[in-house]
């Protein structure tokens, strides 16, 4: 079935208002800090994509959704994986905010597999480290954490701190590694949190540092040899990769690896034997992509598995990549079989959410993949963006070309990666490849938040707290998904905010069944007439409001 937008006209003159949302708010800046902001707040046109500022520095003081560099590497990347053991070197602040924020979930085959993944390793950094150093205070931590676990991997993370002062933990981990020996692999991540604008930077450093110390160290085929696949920028938040996980068994799909959600060094070791990359967060994964490609000859393709018949599609996808009629009936009748309590379940909920209004600021690719739930609820989304998305998660992979670097992204290490001698192996014929791409398969293309937003969308990068408030004041929308920082503010503002970093307490929504908790979650949301109740204590009083006259 096509799910379509149902719009309806109160809808339609909301985005036609949109236009003046950005004269109105920018007015309230100074100068210099509108003429900034100005350039990251477009209205949406999928025909004819504007340019957006993205991938800039914050502007002080404007209190931004953003996270730091060690954030996007230890506490997205790394964090979901069972039996690595990741140690913070820095303040214990740091460790105990990257560890289990986003309800990252594994299931360890056994009860006598590692899973580290509900311990919190810090090697506490105190004033006293600060100024005489913390390697050797480092080496101890490591040594403890293997007389105590015995991983196979320890990684050791680096905070603002570490940077500042000067700690090598590269040298630190070369020194471990040969002390402890026993084939443990032992490696460092310089992720200081001030190294990039936002969390894409450690996003980055997290690919070249799984690139460089763990894919491709066992050439091994591990289960089925058919249709071998890979799933990249899936995170297991609330249980979704158990879920997919379940959807591949289904359809006879083997799954070698996620990225990193459920995720082990074995899976990440053994990633290079797939013959197919998924992409699903493109900002936080597609450097891996690519980087597979040029050297074991891995193609990628875009996907979206948050919404019932993006799923379905992807599956499609799978089966076209591989062109097997035995793949292709299987697939066809797992999607035939879990549609049937999707639509279900849908019919219900379809009458009561159509023509409701939605804003997404969530994250890298999430603010796009969930306009797919919303549209099958009848939803329309008026207002999206992300916290650290460059321009081509915006406006398509086509502008990265035209990208300008600048000193804040050569902070970052560009790997040079060649083919590997012995072991690329190009999954498809050039001419297989073209067929494919005749019959409208996309290799390596990601299209961007704007080509699914209606046009004259309000599109706002790195959106302000202040943006924010004016744009729920403004055009009050039925649900509000961001992240915790926001949640409650909006709450005292009579609208409901469905947290999309980690699902508030639920989940999963990827996949079939995902779809199906989606729906019954927000129907609760939006249907529910307590925010209209709630009355926050500034509208109860009178208060003042001036502008300055420069």
């Amino acid at each position: 079935m096509v799910y379509e937008s149902d719009k309806t006209k109160e809808t339609e003159t909301l985005i036609a208002e949109l236009k003046g949302f950005k004269e109105e708010v920018i007015t309230k800046y100074p100068n210099k800090v509108a003429k900034k902001r100005a350039k990251s707040i477009v209205l949406s046109d999928p025909v004819d994509t504007p340019q957006i500022q993205a991938n800039v520095r914050t502007i002080p003081g404007i209190i931004t959704q953003r996270g730091c560099t060690y954030a996007g590497c230890k506490g997205v990347v790394l964090g979901p994986t069972r039996d690595i053991v990741n140690i913070t070197h820095g303040p214990i602040g740091c460790g105990f905010y990257s560890w289990l924020t986003r309800r990252n979930q594994t299931k360890p085959e056994d009860e006598n597999a590692a899973n580290f993944i509900t311990y919190c390793f810090s090697t506490d950094m105190q004033d006293s480290n600060i100024v005489f150093g913390g390697e050797e205070k480092l080496k101890q931590a490591i040594r403890e954490a293997y007389e105590l676990f015995h991983p196979k991997a320890i990684a050791i993370f680096s905070t603002c701190p570490v940077g500042l002062i000067g700690d090598d933990v590269h040298r630190v981990a070369r020194h471990m590694k040969e002390e402890i020996g026993n084939g443990i692999n032992i490696f460092g991540f310089s992720c200081e949190g001030y190294r990039g604008v936002s969390q894409s930077a450690g996003h980055h450093i997290a690919n070249n540092g799984l690139f460089k110390n763990l894919i491709g160290r066992d050439d091994e085929k591990k289960g089925s040899l058919k249709y071998r696949v890979n799933l990249l920028g899936e995170y297991n938040i609330g249980g979704d990769a158990f879920e997919l996980e379940r959807v591949f068994e289904k359809c006879g799909i083997n799954l070698v690896s996620t990225f990193s959600g459920d995720s082990t060094v074995q899976k990440f070791e053994n990633a290079h034997t797939a013959d197919l990359n998924m992409v699903m967060c493109h900002r936080s994964i597609n450097y891996v992509a690519e980087m597979m490609e040029t050297a074991f000859g891995i193609p990628w393709i875009k996907v979206q598995p948050i919404g019932a018949n993006s799923t379905a599609k992807m599956l499609r996808k799978i089966t076209q990549y591989f062109e097997e009629q035995e793949l292709i009936d299987r697939v066809e009748e797992v999607i035939a079989e879990e549609m049937k309590e999707v639509e279900t379940v849908r019919a219900a909920i379809y009458p009561k959410t159509r023509g409701k209004k939605a804003m997404l600021f969530v994250g890298g690719s999430r603010a796009h993949h969930y306009q797919d739930l919303f549209e099958e609820l009848g939803m329309t989304t008026l207002a999206a963006g992300y916290e650290f998305g460059h321009r081509d998660d915006y406006e398509g992979r086509h502008v990265i070309p035209t990208i300008q670097i600048d000193a804040d992204s050569r902070n970052i290490e560009e790997l040079t990666v060649t083919k590997d001698e012995t072991r690329y192996n190009p999954r498809k014929t050039e001419e297989e490849m073209k067929k494919l791409e005749a019959e409208g398969m996309e290799f390596n293309e990601y299209h961007g938040l704007m080509k699914q937003l209606e046009k004259g969308a309000l599109v706002i990068d790195d959106l302000s707290h202040y943006e924010m408030e004016k744009l729920i004041e403004k055009y009050k929308p039925d649900v509000f998904c961001a992240g915790v920082k926001e949640k409650y503010v909006v709450q005292k503002m009579g609208i409901p905010l469905k947290q999309l970093h980690n699902y508030d307490s639920g989940g999963p929504y990827a996949g079939f069944k995902g779809a199906v908790n989606f729906y019954k979650d927000i129907e609760q949301m939006v249907c529910a007439s307590i925010w209209q109740d709630l009355k926050a204590p500034w509208e109860s009083e009178e208060y003042i409001e001036a502008q300055f006259v420069y």
